[in-house]
């Protein structure tokens, strides 16, 4: 048993990248007896636990790498080979996609009540089956989310440089200063590229598949993870992607559940499932009106895509000139939504942490639309400095 294991270890192990350190990396307690980390699809949560388990313990005699779907790992049980790891001396199992083993949750339960002096680190591709579980973690294990690439990552992976993860109040206080520090590099031409291929860490692996890597994400969250999760009938995954592509195709898309019932033929009882499922997954993100009592309105007031590289991927090509202002919305709304609550503002097209009113637009924007209103500013595209209140649209990729 343990030796075919440790054979797939070792080949996971062989193609690992350890120079680059994802943002999470310091802010985990490796030590933790049960440890999760939850992620969307394709973000990097597999080099993430890789690299701690090689710094901490080298060899698979002490960590052991599993990969929760795999024939073996399903046939033997996690429960059988955490007991047969840990007779001989082993100290930690480090189980990738723990989603798509049956009653995870119960049998991760089992060999951490059963083994409290060793370790069990785990990832999930989503929230979705974490709230489903049955098995009792809560006390057990300690989650941490994994986002896809920031802006100021895919800089540094792609400039060698390191830049300082900001706050947004550097960036509204102290943003041309900020910006200065650019001059050197073509940061207009780096930020395009993000907005195309930048999200996901296999870029690196060359950019000429990755929107087909991309599409393949997209299938696997629908056919494997919601479908599995939510046992969905196979009628209701081409009305997921009909939904993808109806917000894919609008500037945020403004959900009038009625008129996307009839269109689609289902009930609005299933237009708000399908909804929910894609936000769970996160393949969308549901943004709220601002104000008193809004958190208790099911229907959000703007959904977008999770970020830029899914709507090039959706679009097939990405076409800056006609989509643009969807793209600016969803780079804003994606990265400062990984550290700030992000609601729509009557005025200003966002609020952010419910003090600073930001309209996103191109360099010909204006403020007539906040002139007035209080801690306004304007997100502008196209510019690498900006003046006063008008900030450079890349620098709000430097929150985490």
């Amino acid at each position: 048993m343990l030796e075919e294991l440790i054979l797939i270890h070792q080949e996971v192990m062989a193609t690992l990248p350890v120079t680059f350190r994802r943002y999470l990396y310091p802010h985990i307690n490796w030590k933790a007896q049960g440890l999760c980390v939850v992620g969307d699809r394709g973000v990097g949560k597999t080099t993430l636990l890789c690299q701690d388990l090689l710094e901490r313990y080298q060899t698979p005699d002490r960590a052991l790498y599993l990969s929760a779907d795999h024939i073996l790992v399903i046939s033997y049980g996690l429960v059988s080979i955490a007991k047969h790891f840990f007779a001989h001396g082993g100290e930690a199992l480090y189980i990738d996609e723990v989603h798509k083993y049956p009653n995870w949750s119960i049998e991760i339960k089992n060999i951490l009540d059963t083994y409290k002096k060793k370790q069990v680190i785990f990832s999930a591709s989503s929230s979705i089956d974490l709230h489903r579980s049955k098995g009792d973690l809560s006390r057990r294990v300690v989650y941490h989310r994994l986002l896809g690439l920031s802006f100021r990552e895919y800089l540094s992976l792609s400039t060698n440089i390191q830049f300082p993860i900001l706050t947004i109040e550097e960036i509204l206080e102290k943003h041309v200063a900020l910006a200065s520090h650019f001059k050197s590099i073509p940061i207009l031409k780096y930020f395009k590229e993000y907005l195309k291929y930048g999200y996901y860490p296999f870029f690196l692996e060359g950019v000429e598949d990755y929107l087909s890597k991309v599409q393949n994400v997209i299938e696997k969250v629908l056919f494997e993870d919601l479908a599995v999760v939510y046992n969905l009938r196979q009628t209701t995954l081409p009305i997921l992607k009909r939904i993808l592509w109806l917000v894919a195709t609008s500037n945020g898309l403004i959900p009038n559940i009625d008129k996307i019932s009839k269109n689609l033929g289902i009930s609005r009882e299933m237009v708000y499932n399908c909804l929910d499922y894609l936000n769970n997954s996160g393949l969308l993100n549901d943004i709220f009106p601002s104000g008193k009592g809004n958190s208790l309105i099911r229907k959000p007031g703007k959904i977008y895509l999770n970020n830029t590289n899914l709507l090039s991927a959706i679009h097939g090509s990405l076409k800056l000139e006609n989509d643009v202002g969807s793209i600016r919305e969803t780079f804003f709304i994606n990265q400062v939504g990984s550290r700030y609550k992000v609601l729509l503002h009557d005025k200003g097209d966002f609020l952010v942490d419910n003090q600073y009113v930001i309209e996103v637009g191109g360099k010909g924007k204006n403020d007539k639309q906040i002139r007035g209103t209080k801690e306004a500013y304007l997100a502008i595209d196209d510019i690498s400095i900006g003046f006063s209140h008008k900030i450079p649209l890349y620098l709000f990729g430097l929150l985490y």
